[in-house]
């Protein structure tokens, strides 16, 4: 079952239900190109293990894709368009989700963009803009759920961050906003706990999505294959299955964390 699981959305899978009752929200809920996103994939998990799921993308077309794989499978989920780096947007998904489904136990904050420029070629227009989305997007759409988490007695927060935030990394501005990622995770975690509030963080290695894809050289894809101690190419569903246990209440005692998914990278000292 296990194989199953890390390689096919196309075959019907065992459930677990180890999020029956909950629901979620995932940001960035679809792919911005052929093949599975970490939000595409999470969303389509989180429906598997029994979550109904609010898919959040600032292109429709990209969640009611997500939708669709989730529905075709008989599990529950809707679409929203939102920007979730704008106040007004994470408003209106926190009260989308309240008017579909009553209630919310998970946040996940996946949406995010690349930055690859070092520090003498970023422009301030694109650190702004990497900073706004892969930052504050999460600091906004956190601000908005809480009070609806308060209702439900508690519930998970999972920031998507990067091991570019935990190593010497040449994109300036990406690597920046992932390690605040880090810190608003582990600030939220001190803040929320009292509430019964996990707060934790994904940092994923080199995972092959159709972000990253974008550009990328075979040589390359190979090189970042054999990177790690693990030498298997990560894929949307290594991250994904880390969201459902932080989203799960078998991670209840776990807040504050960062859990890294790179197949060993961030032990090395290459």
């Amino acid at each position: 079952m296990r194989a199953e699981r890390a390689t096919s959305t196309g075959t019907r899978p065992l459930r677990s239900g180890r999020l029956k009752g909950k629901v979620a929200i995932v940001t960035g809920a679809g792919s911005r190109g052929p093949g599975l996103g970490n939000g595409k994939a999470a969303a389509i998990l989180f429906a598997r293990e029994g979550a109904q799921v609010l898919c959040v993308d600032r292109v429709i077309e990209r969640a009611e894709e997500t939708c669709a794989m989730i529905l075709s499978e008989d599990g529950e989920a809707s679409p929203l368009q939102a920007d979730v780096s704008r106040s007004s947007d994470c408003e209106r998904m926190i009260s989308a989700v309240s008017e579909r489904y009553g209630r919310l136990d998970i946040l996940h904050n996946n949406v995010g963009i690349e930055s690859r420029k070092g520090l003498l070629e970023t422009s301030e227009e694109e650190w702004d803009q990497v900073l706004a989305v892969d930052l504050k997007s999460m600091f906004l759409a956190a601000q908005a759920a809480i009070p609806r988490l308060v209702e439900a007695g508690g519930g998970s927060i999972i920031n998507v961050s990067s091991v570019a935030a935990l190593r010497a990394h040449g994109r300036t501005a990406y690597a920046a906003a992932k390690a605040g990622v880090i810190g608003l995770t582990i600030s939220l975690a001190g803040q929320l706990a009292k509430d019964r509030i996990r707060v934790n963080c994904i940092a994923p290695g080199f995972v092959y999505t159709p972000m990253v894809a974008e550009g990328m050289s075979a040589e390359l894809r190979e090189r970042r294959r054999l990177a790690a101690p693990i030498q298997d190419e990560g894929t949307a569903w290594d991250v994904a299955w880390a969201a459902v246990y932080l989203a799960s209440d078998e991670s209840r005692w776990v807040t504050g964390q960062v859990l890294a998914v790179d197949g060993g990278l961030t032990i090395t000292s290459r």
